[in-house]
């Protein structure tokens, strides 16, 4: 049997272009000769979808195109995730679901049974869990089929379960010959390692070989870095996608042959190319074509500017330096040379005459306190939101979580902005990242 990963970067929301993407992939994995092609958890929808569920039509055009993509299936079967509607008379609405599809027809339908509700996840909030755990059958393997958490419940790796069942020891237990793992797991810093330690034990323990497909790309403050995996019974990575990009992963179980990509060794490797993929997607898939951010003369600020030429391109990347009657010349100096180097266009409004219009409004003397700096953060906010405003350019925050933890920073000031790149990366890092 070959087999193939489809790591896919869907858009929560774009039922029809994420059907679209699948189609495509399908044909791919057509074309390597692939005789299954597994896509990650809710592709049809992007995850997390969480209130368009609120909506009956959003659920039942999510199954308008899975009745497309199943027409797909005719000399390859897919396995892919979706939405269904809970048929019973009580519970939540809907399942977290995947299909597997042979033959242009639906085969089997794995509902998925342990729902997160911690940290960034609220399944429970929408969705009814399966309880139904059966194997299905292809060309002569039986196929246990889970979804993403449903793998993270193993007694000997946790000191402590969340839930009170393991849906791979009931797939095993009913005969299944691989465990497959649908999923849309979100990065951390060194998660990859922590979901391979996992997929290894599970493959230990039963001696059975695991194909995990994770989905890839940023939706909103979430990013999901791929890396799928096919690890065989005895724990040895088999074959693996690259992180943060699209890819199919081709695996013969035939002559134990897969496609390894390369992944990030580092941590700071990794987390610039999360930080990138996150602000690339964030525009991307919410329309915006260029960025505005503040250029102080910083580190926040420089790193940020460099990030954002890497991954919309100097092109799309404005940087505004607003020197006050207390800045030093390096802070514009530095902030030109910046600009000058990654490519970007550099804007220069001083802020001392709107500062003292303010200071002779109140017919107050200048005392340089606390209300004093911070009016100068929101004088310098409202002229970049008004670039912004005027030419649609995405207001780029340059805090980091460590000015945020404690305080350190101005409400309506350096606050100001449609995404914060560091808004979890602390000043530590920003110096790791910067070097």
């Amino acid at each position: 049997m070959r087999v193939a990963l489809a790591q896919i970067n869907p858009k929560v929301g774009d039922l029809a272009g994420n059907a679209d993407k699948i189609v495509n992939f399908i044909k791919k994995a057509k074309e390597a000769e692939a005789d299954l092609v597994i896509f990650p958890e809710l592709a049809i929808s992007g995850y997390p979808p969480r209130d368009l569920l609120d909506f009956e039509i959003f659920v039942q055009d999510n199954l308008v195109q899975l009745d497309r993509i199943k027409e797909f299936s005719y000399d390859i079967a897919v396995i892919c995730g979706y939405i269904d509607v809970n048929s019973e008379p009580y519970g939540r609405k809907y399942h977290n679901a995947a299909a597997f599809m042979n033959e242009g027809e639906i085969v089997y339908r794995y509902y998925k049974s342990l729902l997160p509700f911690y940290d960034v996840f609220d399944e429970n909030r929408y969705f009814e869990p399966g309880s139904d755990f059966e194997p299905v059958e292809f060309m002569g393997k039986k196929l246990g089929i889970t979804i993403c958490e449903d793998a993270w419940n193993d007694k000997d790796y946790w000191d402590r379960l969340p839930y009170g069942l393991n849906p791979v020891n009931e797939l095993v237990d009913k005969g299944s010959d691989i465990i497959i793992n649908i999923s849309a797991s979100p990065y951390w810093l060194n998660k990859e390692k922590v979901r391979f330690d996992i997929l290894k034990h599970i493959a230990n323990q039963h001696k059975l070989p695991i194909l995990y497909v994770n989905q890839v790309g940023g939706n909103d403050d979430l990013i999901f870095d791929g890396v799928s995996y096919v690890i065989d019974r005895n724990g040895k990575l088999c074959a693996r996608g690259y992180d943060f990009k699209e890819d199919l992963v081709i695996y013969n179980f035939g002559n134990n042959f897969g496609y390894t990509h390369e992944i990030s060794n580092k941590e700071e490797e990794s987390l610039l190319k999360a930080l990138e993929l996150g602000l690339k997607d964030y525009c991307r898939k919410c329309g915006f074509k260029s960025v505005v951010l503040g250029l102080s003369g910083g580190i926040d600020s420089a790193l940020t500017a460099v990030i954002a030429s890497r991954a919309l391109g100097s092109e799309n990347v404005v940087g505004i330096t607003m020197p006050s009657m207390y800045s030093s010349s390096g802070s514009v100096d530095d902030s030109k040379k910046l600009a000058k180097n990654i490519g970007i266009k550099c804007l220069e409004f001083p802020v001392k005459d709107i500062f003292y219009s303010y200071i002779n409004t109140f017919k107050d003397e200048v005392r340089m306190d606390l209300a004093e700096e911070n009016l100068q953060a929101r004088i310098r906010s409202n002229i970049l939101m008004t670039y912004s405003n005027r030419y649609g350019n995405l207001l780029l925050s340059t805090g980091n979580k460590s000015e945020l933890s404690v305080g350190y920073c101005t409400l309506y000031g350096d606050m100001s902005g449609g995404l914060c790149l560091f808004s979890d990366v602390p000043k530590t890092m920003v110096f790791r990242l910067s070097k």
